[in-house]
């Protein structure tokens, strides 16, 4: 939690702020190879509802958004979940994604999850920041992994293996 910011369960009463700060951190160009932002019934469905949250501010202002997905539905892959952080753009620079961070990495520990992962764009220096400071590595560029807009574009993996779970 910020000074400004409380972290609460993502539900549907905030879809329509969680949709638009997806479409804006889409729209600038260096956060997913996604082109259009799902709607809440997509998004819905491929979230798991035990590891989303909203940062809100004050009046319930979502300030950001943090949210987990199976990699697989292999059983080996159980406790690895991918995620995905936005914050809105007048939110940045103020703890929100380490609180959304923190929250998901609570809430993941607390469900056995041994390894939370997600590719970020080199050119996303802030993200990455942010992951390292929340305990996350990186193991590896994942070279022309995919297109986007016309270019192949790298991408960061990093993880962060729960060190409580063997």
């Amino acid at each position: 939690m910020t000074a400004s910011a409380l972290v609460v369960p993502l539900t549907a009463a905030h879809a329509e702020e969680v949709i638009a700060i997806y479409q804006a951190g889409i729209d600038e160009g260096n956060a997913t190879f996604e082109t259009t932002a799902p709607t809440w019934e997509q998004f819905d469905a491929a979230k798991l509802p035990e590891h989303r949250y909203a940062a809100v501010d004050e009046t319930g202002r979502v300030l950001g958004w943090v949210a987990a997905s199976k990699v697989s539905h292999r059983c080996a892959y159980a406790g690895v979940v991918e995620h995905s952080v936005y914050v809105h753009p007048d939110a940045r620079g103020r703890g929100v994604a380490s609180a959304l961070l923190k929250a998901l990495i609570d809430s993941t520990e607390a469900a056995g999850i041994w390894t939370v992962q997600s590719g970020i764009f080199p050119e996303n220096p802030a993200s990455l920041t942010v992951h390292e400071r929340a305990g996350f590595r990186v193991i590896g560029i994942r070279e022309r992994i995919g297109l986007h807009h016309g270019r192949w574009r790298d991408t960061v993996l990093v993880e962060r293996r729960s060190p409580h779970i063997d």
